[in-house]
Protein backbone atom coordinates (compact mmCIF):
# COMPACT_ATOMS: atom_id res chain seq x y z
CA UNK A 1 0.00 0.00 0.00
CA UNK A 2 1.53 3.38 -0.94
CA UNK A 3 1.87 6.15 1.41
CA UNK A 4 -1.63 7.89 1.67
CA UNK A 5 0.45 11.23 0.96
CA UNK A 6 1.22 10.61 -2.45
CA UNK A 7 -1.13 11.83 -5.19
CA UNK A 8 -2.88 8.40 -6.06
CA UNK A 9 -6.43 8.07 -4.81
CA UNK A 10 -6.80 5.13 -1.62
CA UNK A 11 -10.50 3.72 -1.55
CA UNK A 12 -11.54 2.61 1.61
CA UNK A 13 -14.92 0.36 1.28
CA UNK A 14 -16.90 0.04 5.43
CA UNK A 15 -18.33 -3.37 5.45
CA UNK A 16 -21.36 -4.20 7.08
CA UNK A 17 -24.97 -6.33 7.07
CA UNK A 18 -27.07 -3.77 5.52
CA UNK A 19 -30.75 -4.27 6.05
CA UNK A 20 -34.38 -3.23 4.22
CA UNK A 21 -34.88 0.31 3.89
CA UNK A 22 -38.50 -0.08 3.61
CA UNK A 23 -41.21 -2.77 4.41
CA UNK A 24 -41.13 -4.19 0.91
CA UNK A 25 -37.22 -5.05 1.48
CA UNK A 26 -37.68 -7.62 4.03
CA UNK A 27 -38.69 -10.86 2.54
CA UNK A 28 -35.62 -9.98 -0.34
CA UNK A 29 -33.44 -9.18 2.22
CA UNK A 30 -34.22 -12.42 4.14
CA UNK A 31 -33.64 -14.49 0.68
CA UNK A 32 -30.01 -12.65 0.41
CA UNK A 33 -29.63 -13.57 4.25
CA UNK A 34 -30.81 -17.27 4.35
CA UNK A 35 -29.01 -18.15 0.71
CA UNK A 36 -25.46 -16.99 2.55
CA UNK A 37 -23.71 -21.02 2.91
CA UNK A 38 -20.78 -19.00 4.84
CA UNK A 39 -23.12 -18.67 7.88
CA UNK A 40 -25.81 -21.38 7.29
CA UNK A 41 -26.11 -24.80 5.46
CA UNK A 42 -29.96 -25.22 4.85
CA UNK A 43 -29.12 -28.67 2.69
CA UNK A 44 -26.09 -30.88 1.87
CA UNK A 45 -26.45 -30.17 -1.51
CA UNK A 46 -25.81 -26.38 -2.73
CA UNK A 47 -28.21 -25.99 -5.08
CA UNK A 48 -31.55 -25.99 -2.68
CA UNK A 49 -29.86 -23.71 -0.69
CA UNK A 50 -31.98 -20.70 -2.82
CA UNK A 51 -35.23 -22.61 -2.67
CA UNK A 52 -35.22 -22.89 0.79
CA UNK A 53 -34.33 -20.02 1.72
CA UNK A 54 -36.77 -18.39 -0.33
CA UNK A 55 -39.30 -20.82 1.77
CA UNK A 56 -37.90 -19.09 5.27
CA UNK A 57 -37.41 -15.92 3.82
CA UNK A 58 -41.70 -15.97 2.95
CA UNK A 59 -42.94 -17.51 6.05
CA UNK A 60 -40.57 -15.26 8.51
CA UNK A 61 -40.98 -11.92 6.41
CA UNK A 62 -44.63 -10.89 8.07
CA UNK A 63 -43.17 -11.75 11.65
CA UNK A 64 -39.55 -9.22 10.77
CA UNK A 65 -41.76 -6.39 9.11
CA UNK A 66 -43.78 -5.69 12.21
CA UNK A 67 -40.06 -4.79 13.97
CA UNK A 68 -39.20 -2.74 11.24
CA UNK A 69 -42.60 -1.48 10.91
CA UNK A 70 -41.93 -0.69 14.77
CA UNK A 71 -38.95 1.84 14.12
CA UNK A 72 -39.85 3.57 11.77
CA UNK A 73 -40.37 1.26 8.40
CA UNK A 74 -36.83 0.11 8.03
CA UNK A 75 -33.89 0.30 9.27
CA UNK A 76 -31.31 3.74 9.11
CA UNK A 77 -28.44 1.17 9.01
CA UNK A 78 -27.73 2.51 5.67
CA UNK A 79 -28.16 5.63 6.25
CA UNK A 80 -25.84 5.67 9.79
CA UNK A 81 -23.19 4.14 7.66
CA UNK A 82 -23.44 6.35 4.97
CA UNK A 83 -23.16 9.30 7.89
CA UNK A 84 -19.90 7.29 8.69
CA UNK A 85 -18.50 7.08 5.20
CA UNK A 86 -18.55 10.91 5.10
CA UNK A 87 -16.99 11.55 8.16
CA UNK A 88 -14.09 9.36 7.63
CA UNK A 89 -13.42 10.65 4.56
CA UNK A 90 -13.48 14.01 6.13
CA UNK A 91 -11.12 12.93 8.87
CA UNK A 92 -8.88 11.57 6.48
CA UNK A 93 -8.52 14.92 3.98
CA UNK A 94 -5.25 15.76 5.45
CA UNK A 95 -3.71 12.27 5.52
CA UNK A 96 -3.96 12.00 1.69
CA UNK A 97 -6.22 11.44 -1.04
CA UNK A 98 -9.18 8.96 0.13
CA UNK A 99 -12.73 8.07 -1.15
CA UNK A 100 -15.00 5.99 1.20
CA UNK A 101 -17.72 4.17 0.38
CA UNK A 102 -19.76 1.12 1.71
CA UNK A 103 -20.57 -2.78 0.43
CA UNK A 104 -23.20 -4.02 2.60
CA UNK A 105 -23.22 -7.72 2.34
CA UNK A 106 -27.09 -8.51 2.40
CA UNK A 107 -28.55 -5.18 0.78
CA UNK A 108 -27.74 -2.20 -1.88
CA UNK A 109 -25.25 -1.23 -2.19
CA UNK A 110 -23.44 -4.53 -2.77
CA UNK A 111 -20.06 -5.11 -2.57
CA UNK A 112 -19.69 -5.53 -6.74
CA UNK A 113 -21.68 -2.04 -6.98
CA UNK A 114 -19.58 -0.06 -5.24
CA UNK A 115 -16.41 -2.13 -6.40
CA UNK A 116 -17.66 -0.69 -10.32
CA UNK A 117 -17.84 2.63 -8.41
CA UNK A 118 -14.35 2.53 -7.53
CA UNK A 119 -13.33 1.30 -10.97
CA UNK A 120 -15.07 3.83 -12.93
CA UNK A 121 -13.27 6.58 -11.06
CA UNK A 122 -10.07 5.37 -11.77
CA UNK A 123 -9.32 3.95 -7.80
CA UNK A 124 -7.25 0.73 -7.65
CA UNK A 125 -6.01 0.37 -4.63
CA UNK A 126 -8.84 -0.66 -2.12
CA UNK A 127 -9.01 -0.78 1.98
CA UNK A 128 -11.34 -3.24 3.25
CA UNK A 129 -12.30 -2.13 6.66
CA UNK A 130 -15.23 -4.26 8.91
CA UNK A 131 -17.57 -2.32 11.08
CA UNK A 132 -17.84 -5.31 13.14
CA UNK A 133 -14.94 -4.91 15.91
CA UNK A 134 -15.51 -8.92 16.57
CA UNK A 135 -14.17 -10.92 13.58
CA UNK A 136 -16.56 -13.90 12.98
CA UNK A 137 -16.80 -15.78 10.31
CA UNK A 138 -20.99 -15.34 9.81
CA UNK A 139 -19.92 -11.44 9.48
CA UNK A 140 -16.73 -9.79 8.64
CA UNK A 141 -15.88 -13.81 7.13
CA UNK A 142 -18.73 -13.52 4.94
CA UNK A 143 -18.37 -10.25 4.03
CA UNK A 144 -14.97 -10.09 3.12
CA UNK A 145 -15.57 -13.49 0.82
CA UNK A 146 -18.47 -11.57 -1.03
CA UNK A 147 -15.93 -9.08 -1.72
CA UNK A 148 -13.07 -10.94 -2.93
CA UNK A 149 -15.53 -12.99 -4.99
CA UNK A 150 -16.95 -10.18 -6.82
CA UNK A 151 -13.40 -8.72 -6.97
CA UNK A 152 -12.50 -11.62 -9.15
CA UNK A 153 -15.44 -11.99 -10.86
CA UNK A 154 -14.80 -8.27 -11.85
CA UNK A 155 -11.73 -8.64 -13.78
CA UNK A 156 -10.32 -5.51 -12.80
CA UNK A 157 -7.25 -4.69 -11.61
CA UNK A 158 -7.85 -4.01 -8.16
CA UNK A 159 -5.29 -4.04 -4.84
CA UNK A 160 -7.57 -4.69 -1.68
CA UNK A 161 -5.68 -5.15 1.70
CA UNK A 162 -8.36 -6.17 4.35
CA UNK A 163 -9.00 -4.97 8.02
CA UNK A 164 -10.82 -7.72 9.61
CA UNK A 165 -11.02 -7.07 13.30
CA UNK A 166 -10.09 -4.73 16.17
CA UNK A 167 -11.91 -5.41 19.39
CA UNK A 168 -9.42 -3.52 21.61
CA UNK A 169 -8.09 -0.51 19.09
CA UNK A 170 -7.77 2.36 22.05
CA UNK A 171 -9.81 4.77 20.57
CA UNK A 172 -12.78 2.48 19.59
CA UNK A 173 -12.48 1.32 23.24
CA UNK A 174 -12.09 5.09 24.74
CA UNK A 175 -15.42 6.09 22.34
CA UNK A 176 -16.80 2.90 23.83
CA UNK A 177 -16.43 3.51 27.12
CA UNK A 178 -17.70 7.41 27.16
CA UNK A 179 -21.20 6.21 25.73
CA UNK A 180 -21.71 3.73 29.29
CA UNK A 181 -19.95 6.64 31.70
CA UNK A 182 -22.66 8.53 30.20
CA UNK A 183 -25.42 6.26 30.33
CA UNK A 184 -24.40 5.52 34.35
CA UNK A 185 -24.91 9.28 35.02
CA UNK A 186 -28.37 9.05 32.99
CA UNK A 187 -29.64 6.73 36.56
CA UNK A 188 -28.35 9.71 38.60
CA UNK A 189 -27.90 8.73 42.28
CA UNK A 190 -28.91 5.10 41.05
CA UNK A 191 -26.50 2.44 40.37
CA UNK A 192 -27.24 0.52 36.98
CA UNK A 193 -25.94 -2.85 36.51
CA UNK A 194 -24.26 -2.94 33.64
CA UNK A 195 -25.65 -5.54 30.65
CA UNK A 196 -23.03 -6.20 27.39
CA UNK A 197 -25.23 -7.51 24.91
CA UNK A 198 -23.73 -9.15 21.98
CA UNK A 199 -25.25 -10.45 18.92
CA UNK A 200 -25.03 -14.70 19.79
CA UNK A 201 -23.54 -16.74 17.42
CA UNK A 202 -24.23 -20.77 17.08
CA UNK A 203 -21.65 -22.81 19.72
CA UNK A 204 -20.25 -24.87 17.11
CA UNK A 205 -18.73 -21.96 15.02
CA UNK A 206 -16.87 -21.08 18.51
CA UNK A 207 -16.02 -24.84 18.86
CA UNK A 208 -14.33 -24.70 15.03
CA UNK A 209 -12.22 -21.90 16.38
CA UNK A 210 -14.32 -18.45 15.59
CA UNK A 211 -12.82 -16.11 17.55
CA UNK A 212 -15.52 -14.19 18.24
CA UNK A 213 -16.40 -14.85 21.76
CA UNK A 214 -12.59 -13.84 22.44
CA UNK A 215 -13.38 -10.95 20.52
CA UNK A 216 -15.69 -9.54 22.70
CA UNK A 217 -14.43 -10.23 25.94
CA UNK A 218 -11.12 -8.80 24.95
CA UNK A 219 -13.06 -5.46 24.09
CA UNK A 220 -15.07 -5.78 27.33
CA UNK A 221 -11.79 -6.12 29.56
CA UNK A 222 -10.38 -3.22 27.96
CA UNK A 223 -13.70 -0.75 28.38
CA UNK A 224 -13.79 -2.61 32.07
CA UNK A 225 -9.90 -1.32 32.65
CA UNK A 226 -10.55 1.96 31.61
CA UNK A 227 -14.23 2.46 33.34
CA UNK A 228 -13.27 0.55 36.25
CA UNK A 229 -16.97 -0.94 36.51
CA UNK A 230 -17.60 -4.64 36.17
CA UNK A 231 -20.87 -5.54 33.96
CA UNK A 232 -22.17 -8.96 32.97
CA UNK A 233 -22.28 -10.72 29.36
CA UNK A 234 -25.35 -12.00 27.07
CA UNK A 235 -26.61 -12.51 23.76
CA UNK A 236 -29.42 -11.60 21.93
CA UNK A 237 -30.79 -12.10 18.20
CA UNK A 238 -30.85 -15.91 18.19
CA UNK A 239 -32.60 -17.76 15.91
CA UNK A 240 -33.49 -21.66 14.74
CA UNK A 241 -32.68 -24.72 16.50
CA UNK A 242 -28.95 -25.08 17.11
CA UNK A 243 -26.91 -24.57 20.45
CA UNK A 244 -26.42 -20.59 20.73
CA UNK A 245 -24.35 -18.62 22.98
CA UNK A 246 -25.29 -18.14 26.23
CA UNK A 247 -26.75 -16.70 28.49
CA UNK A 248 -29.55 -15.06 26.14
CA UNK A 249 -30.46 -12.09 26.54
CA UNK A 250 -34.26 -12.58 27.71
CA UNK A 251 -32.43 -15.59 30.53
CA UNK A 252 -30.09 -12.66 32.18
CA UNK A 253 -32.98 -10.00 31.97
CA UNK A 254 -35.08 -12.86 34.01
CA UNK A 255 -31.59 -13.80 36.50
CA UNK A 256 -31.01 -9.84 37.10
CA UNK A 257 -34.42 -9.88 38.38
CA UNK A 258 -34.36 -12.85 40.79
CA UNK A 259 -31.69 -11.37 42.27
CA UNK A 260 -33.42 -7.90 42.96
CA UNK A 261 -31.60 -5.91 40.22
CA UNK A 262 -33.84 -2.75 39.90
CA UNK A 263 -31.90 -0.81 37.19
CA UNK A 264 -30.10 -2.02 34.36
CA UNK A 265 -27.67 -0.37 31.12
CA UNK A 266 -27.36 -2.73 28.40
CA UNK A 267 -24.35 -1.65 26.49
CA UNK A 268 -24.98 -2.92 22.69
CA UNK A 269 -21.49 -4.71 22.68
CA UNK A 270 -21.10 -6.09 18.70
CA UNK A 271 -22.74 -2.94 16.97
CA UNK A 272 -21.33 0.34 16.54
CA UNK A 273 -24.70 1.45 14.77
CA UNK A 274 -28.28 1.68 15.69
CA UNK A 275 -30.58 -1.55 13.46
CA UNK A 276 -32.92 -3.53 14.37
CA UNK A 277 -30.94 -5.21 16.99
CA UNK A 278 -30.85 -1.87 19.21
CA UNK A 279 -33.54 0.23 17.92
CA UNK A 280 -36.21 -2.62 18.23
CA UNK A 281 -34.84 -5.77 20.28
CA UNK A 282 -33.28 -3.66 22.83
CA UNK A 283 -35.57 -0.16 22.81
CA UNK A 284 -38.75 -1.98 22.74
CA UNK A 285 -38.79 -5.66 23.40
CA UNK A 286 -35.80 -5.97 25.99
CA UNK A 287 -36.93 -2.15 27.65
CA UNK A 288 -40.53 -3.72 27.53
CA UNK A 289 -39.38 -7.11 29.17
CA UNK A 290 -37.55 -5.48 31.92
CA UNK A 291 -40.47 -3.12 32.65
CA UNK A 292 -42.57 -6.44 33.14
CA UNK A 293 -40.39 -7.78 35.59
CA UNK A 294 -40.13 -4.59 37.66
CA UNK A 295 -36.73 -3.08 36.13
CA UNK A 296 -35.72 0.12 34.57
CA UNK A 297 -33.62 -0.70 31.59
CA UNK A 298 -31.89 2.45 29.77
CA UNK A 299 -29.43 1.29 26.34
CA UNK A 300 -25.90 3.24 26.01
CA UNK A 301 -25.75 5.12 22.85
CA UNK A 302 -24.54 3.58 19.79
CA UNK A 303 -21.34 4.76 18.32
CA UNK A 304 -22.64 5.83 14.91
CA UNK A 305 -20.73 9.24 14.07
CA UNK A 306 -19.01 9.58 17.01
CA UNK A 307 -16.05 11.26 16.71
CA UNK A 308 -13.70 9.52 18.42
CA UNK A 309 -15.40 6.35 16.96
CA UNK A 310 -14.52 7.67 13.17
CA UNK A 311 -10.90 8.93 14.80
CA UNK A 312 -10.43 4.84 14.98
CA UNK A 313 -11.59 4.10 11.58
CA UNK A 314 -9.14 6.53 10.33
CA UNK A 315 -6.55 5.65 12.85
CA UNK A 316 -7.43 1.75 11.68
CA UNK A 317 -7.02 2.96 7.93
CA UNK A 318 -3.96 4.94 8.16
CA UNK A 319 -2.03 2.01 10.16
CA UNK A 320 -3.17 -0.02 6.83
CA UNK A 321 -1.57 2.31 4.22
CA UNK A 322 1.79 1.97 5.90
Amino acid sequence: MPDPKEKETIGVILLNMGGPERLEDVEPFLFNLFSDREIIRLSPFPFLQKFIASRIAKKRAPKSSESYRLIGGGTPLGRITAGQCKALEEKLEEAGDFKVRMAMRYWHPFAAETLKLFDLAGVRRLIALTLYPHYSKATTGSSVADLRKAAKAYGAALTIKEISSWPDHPQYVTALAATIREGVEEFGKETPQVVYSAHSLPVKFVEEGDPYLDHVRRTIAAVEKELGISGELCFQSRSGPVRWLTPSTPDKLKELAARGCRNILMVPISFVSDHVETLYEIDILYRQMAEDLGMQLKRSASLNTNPDFIACLRDLVLSACK
